[in-house]
């Protein structure tokens, strides 16, 4: 089997145009039209772009059928949003009825695909019960196809969207099965969506985003819960706006974290496109879970699922 592609197999010109792509700022005839240039030695653009897009068995971590965990599709209401939503539950199976820190879990901009399935196990090993909403569930849920996927979440009303990721938290936190707490994590899209959390839910007990949007300075003040914040060092898209946010939450004295890894691209934590940096997102991984056990424990650490 040939060794994995990583970010430095790809001109960095041709990373941000992927960046463009998947974010909805250049459609695939204008990636494939400006990729052409770096198409050589027998690849073609369109090459490029299946190099450059998710392999989620490649990715995946912890097997659907893993015996050392409990996982079902479940819904939830929203009546604010789209009325009935589902989403993935995962608990370790050895927790039985035990009552575990709840952690959302929000997805990129392409619904929830196969790999934040696995995030959601990930955090089930690490003794946590996740819970990942699909923001696609009234346009039928996740299609399986990524291109697809962008489009019909660019279509759904983002008004209503929010109001279904409140919805989903307020649900996970009221499940008996859970210890009182409430954390969330997400990425991209998602991480976005954890800080709109952040300034809408003042008992939300930790948020962790990873190179999301961050909402509008003023809007810090409205911070109760404490952050942990991942950023990508190549990702001007995103990282423009923080200084300015960054100092609001200095200046309303909201407890946070941010790290900033050096050399990694945008979606570095993603373990199935060549932009993953494995050091740098087991780094990420660590962190986040040393942060979710400090501020979710509820008269001890979360178990784990072994």
């Amino acid at each position: 089997m040939p060794p994995r592609l990583t970010a430095s197999d790809f001109d960095q010109e041709l990373l941000i145009l992927f960046d463009a792509y998947v974010h909805g700022n250049l459609d695939r005839r204008g990636f494939l039209t400006r990729a052409q240039k770096f198409a050589k030695a027998g690849v073609t653009a369109a090459g490029l772009l299946a190099a450059l897009s998710p392999d989620f068995a490649a990715g995946q971590q912890v097997k659907k059928d893993d015996p050392r965990l409990k996982t079902e599709w479940v819904s939830y209401p929203s009546p604010q949003g789209n009325g009935t939503m589902k989403g993935y539950l995962a608990r370790p199976a050895s927790a039985g009825a035990a009552r575990l820190a709840p952690i959302l879990v929000i997805h990129e901009n392409r619904g929830l695909n196969p790999h934040i399935e696995d995030i959601a196990r990930r955090l089930a090993l690490d003794g946590f019960m996740a819970f990942a909403p699909d923001a696609l569930t009234p346009l039928g849920g996740y299609p399986g196809d990524e291109d697809k996927a962008r489009e019909a979440l660019a279509k759904l009303d983002q008004a209503r969207a929010q109001q279904d990721f409140l919805a989903a938290a307020a649900w996970l936190r009221a499940r008996a099965d859970g210890n009182g707490k409430l954390g969330a994590v997400g990425f991209c899209y998602g991480g976005g969506v954890v800080h709109m959390l952040s300034t809408h839910l003042p008992d939300l007990d930790a948020a962790v985003p990873f190179y999301g949007n961050t909402p509008a300075p003023d809007e810090a003040v409205k911070v109760k819960a404490p952050l942990l914040i991942h950023q990508a060092e190549v990702d001007e898209r995103i990282n423009a706006a923080w200084p300015a946010y960054e100092a609001a939450l200095k200046a309303a004295g909201v407890r946070h974290t941010a790290y900033r890894y050096p050399g990694t691209q945008h979606g570095f934590n993603n373990d199935t496109t060549p932009r993953f940096d494995a050091p740098a997102a087991k780094l990420a991984w660590d962190r986040t879970v040393a942060f979710f056990r400090m501020n979710l424990a509820a008269g001890g650490t979360a178990p784990s699922a072994g």
